[in-house]
């Protein structure tokens, strides 16, 4: 049965622990619960679909439903040396992630510990340390908001791009998405191409490593990194590292010789925003209530009592140095209601 609440705290609901209300909240926890709640006609009021609350920020209260699927449930076929691997929208990624590793699925090794829970990773294209969701992907089911008619979503309909999918651009608010497959191997092909993997692999001893191998090295990496969003809020990455064409990179190389990047295909450069944001001077600043975080500028906090609209100025703040110094754009990662 679902059960609609009135000006709910959303403070728990997002790891910024930002204290806004919404003015209507339910909890949705499977199939059958969202097309009861889609057969009301939802699109009469606005509404927003929270997953982990992981990548998000308000600024204001929502004056509208949110509307949690928490949706559960792990499961796997093997055929061969291919293994699927079925996970309810609510599932919390780090929840997947562990279930695959402890049952020697390798390809999500890389991705331990992000924040977030399932229904979300297709949306964001997640990714991290190499690898990003679209390189496990098989296929999604989602729920038409305006019909309640259900659909699967194949690779090539989600149209994935860098922390981009078609449920950002022109699918976005049309569908909610209730479970994901993914496609697993147990003939594990290590990414160990990012270097800190590679010298926390060599400080561990360890010469020819498993997935568990690899996921334990990556959770060490982003725990010195990033900060818990239990004990500090924060959203991870508050930025998407930029990608620029060949010749506007060559110009910066010129004045900026020890800049952090990643060749791409086509010539294309990423840029670590991180990088770009510390030679600011924005690493570890206060500023009021927020801040970037002490380990990795790329992440904003939230030290107690920040409001949304604190963090998204000091957002600008960040945006606006980066442009001067660099001559190049940031754009946030994080959804700002």
């Amino acid at each position: 049965m679902i059960v609609t609440q009135q000006n709910k705290s959303l403070k728990l609901y997002n790891t910024f622990g930002i204290d806004v209300n919404s003015k209507k909240f339910v909890e949705i926890f499977s199939e059958d619960e969202l097309q009861q709640l889609l057969s009301t006609n939802i699109t009469n009021e606005p509404f927003l679909i929270l997953g982990g609350g992981s990548n998000v920020l308000f600024t204001r209260d929502f004056e509208g439903l949110v509307i949690k699927i928490s949706i559960p449930g792990l499961s796997n076929v093997v055929y061969g040396d291919k293994i699927e691997v079925t996970a309810g929208a609510g599932v919390v990624w780090q929840d997947l992630v562990m279930y695959c590793v402890n049952n020697n699925f390798a390809g999500m090794e890389n991705l331990s510990l992000i924040p977030g829970t399932v229904g979300a990773s297709p949306v964001q294209n997640i990714g991290a340390y190499g690898v990003e969701l679209k390189d496990v992907f098989q296929s999604c089911t989602a729920f038409e908001i305006a019909t309640g008619e259900k659909k699967v979503f194949n690779f090539e309909d989600c149209q994935f791009g860098y922390r981009d999918s078609i449920f950002k651009n022109e699918l976005k608010a049309k569908f909610i998405i209730t479970s994901v497959v993914f496609s697993l191997t147990n003939q594990p092909k290590l990414n160990t191409q990012y270097g800190a993997i590679q010298q926390e692999l060599k400080t561990r001893n360890i010469e020819e490593p498993t997935i568990k191998d690899i996921s334990d090295v990556v959770s060490q990496i982003r725990v010195g990194k990033l900060p818990d969003p239990s004990t500090i809020g924060n959203a991870g990455s508050f930025f998407k590292n930029p990608v620029i064409e060949a010749e506007k990179f060559a110009a910066i190389y010129v004045n900026f010789p020890d800049l952090v990047h990643y060749s791409l295909p086509e010539g294309r450069e990423k840029l670590a925003a991180g990088w770009l944001i510390e030679q600011c001077g924005f690493k570890g600043v206060t500023v009021g209530n927020t801040g970037t975080w002490k380990h990795q500028a790329l992440v904003l906090v939230n030290h107690g009592g920040a409001s949304g609209e604190e963090v998204y100025s000091f957002s600008e703040q960040i945006i606006d140095a980066v442009d001067a110094k660099f001559g190049v754009s940031l754009e946030r990662e994080v959804n700002i209601l």
